[in-house]
């Protein structure tokens, strides 16, 4: 379906009224503009790397070498700024920003990175090549049209013309069959330089804007967005278990020693044992807002760290766990939180569905990764999609390009083996 609005020469030349809309001017300024510009370039290439070889041995010329070496910098970005003539799409900018602040660390980002270079290598052909092409095309597909379409004006001024230098036309009716051929050689040529501006424009943005350099900032820019959420949400988990350990959870706390004094002072009779059924009622939603909290973000995590709150897991689980995680410290709070839930689905797990008596946790921290492995001699047969609660976990983990990998045979043992790539924690 070709778009309303079409955003580059190629999807204008498609529509029925591309003659009669500004892209064949358009065109045909990127071509001029494009010829007058390499000329410009190469003129300052030549004298540049001339007056470079000359002054090289007093150790003048190394300056204007590396500025010539740079040259391919400005000349790209005013080539980004000429393709909106004909592709109204941003042509992005495929250069890091230095890490510090000064010229020292601009150039170094500069000389290492290879869309330097690219640019550079632009910049040569367009200095040596690409100028003299756009002006043949400006001149054959533009000029060549309109000079035949004015034979009657030369004739009416001159007494007579010569057509493209070739033809001489001394006669009115001549010079008007000239003047409609050059309207139909006009409109050709207008598709014509269409063509020409696209291609040289396609050549140009593949040189100094890759549309994949713009993929990739945008993979990079969509994986730190996800690593930004997780942050946010354990943030906001953590919250919530504040809030709920410090404020819901002290109140029940005292509403249950509050209904246990009372009990104690009630007389023996209904009284009391209503008293006494608050109390369990109560107890047993302090117990229920507990679970709940260690569901939301354990405190032993937040405090302790991820040895611990694995420890601490292992000994509420229902089947007996042997421990053996070794970590050099903390590791980041979006690790430790994955990891921990994992812990503890897998534990869940074994405790419902594998007829397990024994578990193993163990892992560690090397070359740069937390990898996890949860063992266990059950019956094995367990999938990660069917109702396990794993698949929402692998998910998160990959949200911080770890793996999750499940070994579970018919007849056991099950392993389930995690791995987070990450660095301690400073």
């Amino acid at each position: 379906m070709i778009p309303m609005h079409p955003r580059n020469v190629w999807q204008a030349m498609s529509r029925p009224h591309y003659l009669l809309s500004a892209w064949p001017w358009r065109s045909a300024g990127y071509l001029l503009s494009g010829a007058v510009f390499g000329a410009v370039v190469l003129v300052a290439i030549v004298a540049s790397a001339a007056a470079s070889g000359v002054l090289a041995l007093a150790l003048v010329g190394l300056p204007l070498l590396l500025g010539t070496a740079l040259a391919g910098i400005p000349v790209a970005a005013v080539e980004r700024l000429r393709l909106r003539l004909v592709d109204a799409e941003r042509a992005s900018d495929p250069h890091e920003p230095p890490g510090e602040p000064g010229l020292r660390p601009w150039l170094a980002a500069r000389l290492r990175e290879r869309a330097t270079w690219r640019e550079f290598g632009h910049a040569l052909l367009f200095a040596g090549l690409l100028w003299p092409v756009d002006a043949l095309a400006f001149a054959v597909f533009l000029l060549g049209p309109l000079s035949v379409v004015a034979t009657p004006v030369l004739l009416a001024v001159f007494g007579e013309a010569k057509v493209l230098k070739v033809w001489l036309v001394s006669t009115w009716p001549a010079a008007a069959g000239w003047a409609v051929l050059g309207l139909v050689l006009l409109a050709l040529g207008a598709y014509l330089l269409g063509v020409a501006a696209g291609a040289r424009a396609g050549l140009a943005r593949l040189l100094v804007a890759p549309r994949e350099a713009d993929l990739g900032a945008r993979v990079v820019e969509l994986s730190r967005s996800r690593v930004r959420l997780v942050d946010a949400f354990e943030a906001e988990r953590r919250r919530i278990e504040r809030d709920l350990h410090d404020g819901a959870q002290q109140r029940l706390v005292a509403l249950t020693m509050t209904l246990g004094l009372a009990r104690l002072d009630a007389p023996p009779g209904p009284l009391a044992d209503q008293l006494a059924k608050a109390h369990q009622e109560a107890g047993a939603a302090l117990a229920e807002l507990r679970e709940l909290i260690q569901g939301i973000h354990p405190k032993v995590l937040a405090d302790y760290g991820l040895e611990a709150a694995v420890a601490d897991a292992a000994d509420r689980s229902a089947v007996p766990v042997d421990v053996d995680l070794e970590l050099p410290g903390r590791l980041p709070q979006a690790v430790e939180a994955a990891a921990y839930f994992v812990v503890c689905e897998a534990l869940a797990n074994v405790g419902r569905h594998s007829g397990a008596r024994r578990a193993e946790v163990s892992g560690g921290h090397r070359d740069g990764r937390l990898v996890l492995r949860i063992r266990d001699d059950g019956c094995g047969g367990a999938r990660a999609g069917e109702g396990s609660g794993l698949t929402g976990l692998a998910d998160r983990v990959s949200v911080l390009d770890g793996r999750l990998s499940l070994s579970s045979p018919p007849g056991g043992p099950t392993l389930l083996r995690v791995e987070i790539p990450c660095e301690p924690a400073s």
